[in-house]
């Protein structure tokens, strides 16, 4: 996902303190082996306003988090944002690795982002509500 500058101001995002370490070690890591993945993640995390762990408001999408959002004007979906070794799209869980998952990390109800797909495509996230999960419940 390249986020979309021109005209659109990206929404504010807030990440907490401990997941934005572990989230920063995860690009890293993943630099050299998937540089895309790696980029989109890192990107969202350079504008991350990152605030200590207690001090992190509810309704804010976080690790864990079960997330309503939209694509475009598709249908509604629903997932939980989870670390790479936990996903599973048949279980409604998504990577934050993927285009989808690194948009939604930090977002709250009522933000939306646009981007150009790899196809070209211009993309708009919608999130609808985010119900907390529990923290460090899926941390890798």
């Amino acid at each position: 996902m390249t986020a979309k500058t021109k005209g659109t101001r990206l929404p504010a995002i807030t990440i907490a303190r401990s997941e934005h370490a572990r989230l920063s070690n995860l690009a890293d890591m993943l630099a050299e082996r998937d540089p895309h993945s790696a980029e989109q993640l890192a990107t969202e995390l350079d504008r991350a306003r990152v605030i200590d762990d207690a001090r992190m408001a509810p309704g804010i999408v976080r690790m864990g988090s079960v997330v309503e959002f939209r694509i475009d004007d598709e249908p509604p979906q629903t997932a939980e944002l989870v670390f790479p070794k936990d996903a599973d799209i048949a279980r409604k869980r998504i990577s934050v690795l993927t285009p989808v998952g690194a948009a939604l990390i930090g977002m709250s109800a009522g933000h939306a982002i646009e981007w150009v797909a790899r196809d070209g495509k211009p993309r708009r996230l919608s999130v609808i509500a985010v119900h907390d999960g529990v923290p460090d419940a899926h941390a890798s």
